[in-house]
C-alpha cells in the first residue's frame, strides 16, 4: 500500500513538473504575440485618427472651392504614388495580397527574408501614401493597409525574439498580425479570426490555438481603450421584415457578387496593362496624374460621392429616411476605386467595396418600393455581396458586416447573401482579387531574389 502511495506521489510530482513546464513554455511563446498585438492596437488607432482627419480636410478643401479639386487631386495622388515608388514599392495598393504572399513564402521556407513585403519601412510608407491619397480625394480605405501594417509590426517583433527563446512559427506570427490588424481596424474580433482562417491560412483554426485569439483580443481591446467600444457603422433598424425579403436578398447577392468581381477584374487588367506597357517613370507619372484628373472631373462635374472611402454614404443610407441614391452614385463608387487603386498609391478596397454594395442594395430596395427596415437589410446584404465578390470569403464578409452593425437577427440573411454572391462571382472570375495580386507579388519577389 505504501508503495502505491509513493508511486502516486511520484507521478503527481512528475505531472506537475511537466504541466508547469508547458505553462511556462506557452507563456513565453505567447509573449511576443501580446507585445506585437499591443503595438498593433496603438498604431491602428493612430492611423484611424489620421485617416479620418485626412478625409475631413479633403472634404473641407472641396467645400471651400470646388475647383480646387483639380489642384488637390493631382498633387496629393502624385505624392502618394511617388512615396511608394521611392521608398517601398510593395506598399502600394491594399496590403492584403502582400501579406498573403509573405505567408506563402515563409510557409515554404521560414528563413526567407520578406522584408520587401513586410517591414516598418513598408508600414510607414503605407501610412504616408494612403493619407496623401485620401487628401487627394482618392476612393480608398484604411482596412487593407492596416492589415499590412499589422503584419509588418508582428514581423518586426518576431525579428527581436532572442535566439534562446522558445520557438515561435513565423507564418503564425504574420497570420496573427493580419487578423489583429483587421480586428483593430473594424473593431470586429470575430471578423479578424474568420478572415485569418478563411482567406490567409486556409487551414483549421486549432492550428493557431491561443496565439491568434490573444492577438485579436489584445489589439481589439487596445483600440477600444483609446476609441471606446465604437461600432464601425452603428445600429440600423432591421426588425419587422417582410416574409418575402429573402428572395430579394438573393437578387442583391447576385448583382453585388458579379459587380464586385467585375470591378476587381478591371483593376487587375489595368494594373497588368500598366506593368507591360508603361515602362518608364514618366509614363507612370502621367498615368497617375491622368487618373487623378478624371477623379477630380467626376467630383466637380457630377458628384462628390466619387471621392473618399464612402463611409458617410453608408451611414446616410442606413440611418436616415433617405434610402435611395441618385442613379449615378453607384457608377461613381465603381469608377472611383478603379481610378484610385490603379494610380499606384496605397489604399484599400474594403470600405469602397462596402459602399458600392450599399448603393446596390438601396437601388434594389427602391425598385421594389420597400419600407425602411427591408431597405436596411438589402443595404447590408449588398455590402456583404460586393465584398464577397472582391474577397471570395462569404463568411468573413457576413461576420464583418454583422459586427459593424450588431444586427444578429439577420445573420442568416447575410450568410445567404455571402454564399450566393460567392457563387455568382465565379461567373466573372474563378479567382479572387487578392489571389491574382498575390500571384503578382510572388512573381515580383522571385524575380527580385538574388540568384546564384
Amino acid at each position: 500500500m505504501r508503495y502505491f502511495s509513493r508511486l502516486r506521489l511520484l507521478l503527481k510530482q512528475r505531472f506537475d513538473l511537466i504541466h508547469n513546464e508547458r505553462m511556462k513554455l506557452g507563456l513565453l511563446q505567447a509573449f511576443p504575440f501580446w507585445i506585437a498585438s499591443l503595438l498593433t492596437g496603438l498604431v491602428a488607432v493612430l492611423y484611424a485618427k489620421m485617416f479620418a482627419w485626412a478625409e475631413e480636410l479633403s472634404a473641407a478643401i472641396f467645400g471651400w472651392h470646388h475647383w480646387l479639386i483639380f489642384i488637390q487631386a493631382p498633387i496629393f495622388i502624385f505624392i502618394g504614388w511617388w512615396l511608394v515608388k521611392l521608398f517601398a514599392p510593395a506598399s502600394r495598393g491594399s496590403g492584403i495580397p502582400q501579406v498573403m504572399a509573405a505567408i506563402d513564402i515563409v510557409d515554404k521556407n521560414p528563413k526567407s527574408d520578406v522584408t520587401s513585403l513586410l517591414s516598418l519601412k513598408v508600414a510607414a510608407t503605407k501610412i504616408a501614401s494612403s493619407l496623401s491619397m485620401v487628401l487627394g480625394g482618392a476612393a480608398v480605405g484604411r482596412e487593407g493597409p492596416t492589415i499590412q501594417i499589422a503584419g509588418s509590426v508582428f514581423k518586426f517583433v518576431y525579428a527581436l525574439i532572442p535566439a534562446g527563446w522558445p520557438k515561435v512559427a513565423k507564418p503564425n506570427m504574420i497570420v496573427a498580425g493580419a487578423a489583429a490588424g483587421l480586428a483593430a481596424a473594424f473593431n470586429t474580433p470575430l471578423g479578424g479570426i474568420v478572415f485569418a482562417v478563411e482567406e490567409l491560412s486556409r487551414s483549421h483554426i486549432s492550428f493557431y490555438r491561443t496565439a491568434l485569439f490573444s492577438a485579436v483580443i489584445i489589439a481589439g481591446l487596445t483600440a477600444q481603450a483609446m476609441l471606446g467600444p465604437y461600432m464601425y457603422l452603428g445600429y440600423p433598424q432591421v426588425d419587422g421584415l417582410s416574409w418575402y425579403i429573402l428572395f430579394i436578398v438573393v437578387i442583391v447577392a447576385i448583382l453585388g457578387g458579379i459587380a464586385g468581381s467585375y470591378m476587381c477584374q478591371l483593376i487587375i487588367k489595368v494594373l497588368r496593362w500598366k506593368a507591360r506597357t508603361l515602362t518608364s517613370t514618366r509614363q507612370n507619372l502621367f498615368f497617375s496624374v491622368g487618373c487623378s484628373l478624371l477623379l477630380a472631373s467626376g467630383a466637380f462635374f457630377v458628384s462628390h460621392a466619387i471621392v473618399g472611402s464612402g463611409k458617410e454614404i453608408m451611414q446616410q443610407l442606413l440611418f436616415t429616411d433617405v434610402k435611395t441614391n441618385e442613379w449615378y452614385v453607384f457608377p461613381l463608387r465603381f469608377i472611383g476605386p478603379l481610378l484610385s487603386f490603379t494610380t499606384g498609391g496605397a489604399g484599400g478596397v474594403f470600405a469602397p467595396g462596402l459602399t458600392a454594395g450599399a448603393c446596390i442594395g438601396a437601388s434594389v430596395a427602391d425598385w421594389f418600393n420597400l419600407h425602411a427596415t427591408d431597405a436596411n437589410l438589402l443595404i447590408l446584404a449588398g455590402m456583404v455581396s460586393f465584398l464577397t465578390g472582391i474577397t471570395r470569403t462569404p463568411f468573413t464578409s457576413a461576420i464583418l458586416v454583422l459586427e459593424m452593425t450588431d444586427r444578429h437577427s439577420v445573420i442568416f440573411h447575410l450568410m445567404v447573401a455571402g454564399l450566393i454572391a460567392g457563387l455568382a462571382s465565379l461567373l466573372v472570375d474563378k479567382k479572387s482579387f487578392y489571389d491574382h495580386l498575390k500571384h503578382d507579388y510572388l512573381k515580383e519577389f522571385k524575380n527580385s531574389a538574388p540568384h546564384g
